[in-house]
């Protein structure tokens, strides 16, 4: 029996067709945060903005250099959600159809990198997105546009403001621009120049214009779900904020609290920083406001400033706080905070939907003007400083905030809208001293007032210091210093 047994499994091994199967290739991963129907909205609101004789080229990101983690750029994951390298959308407002165009698929790459949606995945991107046609990259050699149905509109709109990657925004990236274009081995045209003039040179006959503005605007009022994962990332910025008090200890480095910070942002889901960290312990690191060396020393009597938020799925925040090293804020200290934080708080009370930008400042500072006769300050200094930033209004209604920190989409102009987001973020300087304190919140306006989704972060002063004083995971582990 048992040599009947050996000779039937043979048979069947050396049967063709009974080998075991490979399993099949995974789908690609793909974002499920919007469905198609949230793309669609927004293609529709781009008809309507560039009209029927135009149609609307934006290209996505490039393959990343090197092994950092590749991210889609803002304004092409914001219209279809696609985060695969080298991938185009094309709008025509002659049809009001959307064609994605998707680079041919890369079993080299995929081997070692997994699976990522391509043009043999025509069908899958079509359902995922809502687009009315997937093509290949390749249909946009030689020819290209003139080899659509219809041909080249006679505008060509697309993007001249460069797509916002990771911990990027737009102005970090045209400085950065600038520098390469003056700098004398180099000059090189950014990406999106040199897409303006490729299709200017492609076809000539099309008039090229900026698709910056239309998508600014669409930018500027987040949707519902957006505004989740905005909350979910002020929620992790908060708590990330919290770790760090918590694990404040003189003799610790700033980077230390930098990386308190940012374990919470990756155990809650987030895989990336929404910007760099600013983790600034002492005087002189503080007063430059975008520190980020964050190599310094803890030191007894110091304060620390920390700016940091995740990059949650393409959607960020932006909160700032000041909490003394040794637990115990100093009377100077309470008396300036104390004063920042009154005047962020009359800000808070004035946003509403319908509200312009310059009359919540002025309601603001005259909801202060009491507070300010009240205020018994240590040093003439610091009274001149106070009356400053209610003059000024020192920053206190700051920048958008969304899929990145200085987000696009101005809300200045106003009035304010329903879905509107942005930071608050008073801001008082005592030059002769060098003195520089901050508190930022995001908040979004609602129906009824604003909602700040950055509450879970401590703002009042018995609250921080109790914060601090208390255990943190840096203690934990004890964790070293200098």
């Amino acid at each position: 029996m048992r040599r009947a047994a050996r000779l039937v499994v043979l048979v069947l091994l050396a049967t063709p067709g009974l080998h075991a199967q490979a399993p099949p290739d995974p789908p690609p991963p793909f974002q499920s945060d919007f469905p198609p129907a949230e793309f669609q909205a927004r293609w529709a609101r781009v008809f309507d903005a560039i009209g029927p004789e135009a149609g609307a080229l934006v290209q996505g990101a490039p393959v990343v250099r090197g092994f950092v983690l590749p991210r889609q750029t803002n304004e092409f994951y914001y219209l279809c959600g696609v985060e695969t390298p080298h991938s185009y959308l094309f709008l025509d407002g002659r049809t009001r159809k959307v064609t994605l165009f998707l680079p041919p698929r890369n079993p080299r790459l995929e081997r070692s990198e997994g699976r990522v949606l391509s043009a043999a995945d025509l069908d899958l991107a079509r359902s995922l997105t809502g687009a009315d046609d997937v093509l290949s990259t390749e249909a946009l050699r030689g020819d290209g546009l003139a080899s659509l149905q219809g041909g080249v509109p006679p505008v060509l709109y697309t993007p001249f403001a460069p797509g916002e990657g990771f911990a990027e925004s737009r102005h970090e990236i045209q400085l950065a621009n600038l520098g390469l274009a003056n700098d004398p081995l180099d000059g090189r045209v950014p990406r999106e120049a040199q897409l303006a003039a490729l299709l200017r040179a492609r076809h000539p006959r099309a008039e090229v214009r900026d698709l910056t503005p239309v998508l600014d605007g669409l930018r500027a009022v987040k949707t519902p779900r957006e505004i989740a994962l905005i909350r979910r990332a002020s929620e992790l910025a908060g708590h990330g904020l919290l770790e760090a008090m918590r694990s404040t200890r003189p003799g610790l480095v700033e980077y230390q609290l930098e990386a308190a910070a940012r374990y919470v942002f990756q155990i809650g889901g987030a895989r990336m920083d929404g910007y760099r960290a600013i983790a600034a312990a002492g005087t002189a690191n503080i007063w430059n406001a975008h520190y980020y060396r964050n190599d310094g020393p803890l030191r007894e009597g110091d304060l620390v400033l920390m700016d940091f938020a995740p990059d949650y799925r393409y959607y960020t925040s932006d909160i700032g706080r000041m909490w003394p090293v040794n637990g115990r804020f100093s009377p100077s200290q309470r008396e300036l905070l104390s004063f920042v934080l009154a005047y962020r708080n009359a800000i808070l009370r004035q946003l509403r939907p319908g509200a312009m930008t310059s009359d919540i400042l002025r309601a603001a500072r005259a909801e202060m003007e009491p507070v300010l006769a009240r205020t018994r300050f240590s040093k003439p200094i610091y009274e001149d400083a106070a009356r400053k930033l209610l003059e000024t209004s020192g920053g206190a209604l700051s920048h958008p905030v969304g899929m990145a920190v200085h987000d696009d989409g101005p809300y200045h102009p106003g009035p304010l809208k329903v879905g509107q987001v942005f930071s608050v973020d008073p801001q008082l300087w005592v030059p002769e001293e060098k003195l520089y304190y901050r508190y930022e919140d995001v908040v979004v306006i609602t129906e009824t007032g604003c909602e700040v989704i950055s509450a879970l972060a401590p703002k009042e002063r018995a609250e921080v210091e109790k914060t601090v004083q208390a255990e943190g995971i840096l203690d934990r582990i004890g964790a070293g210093g200098e």
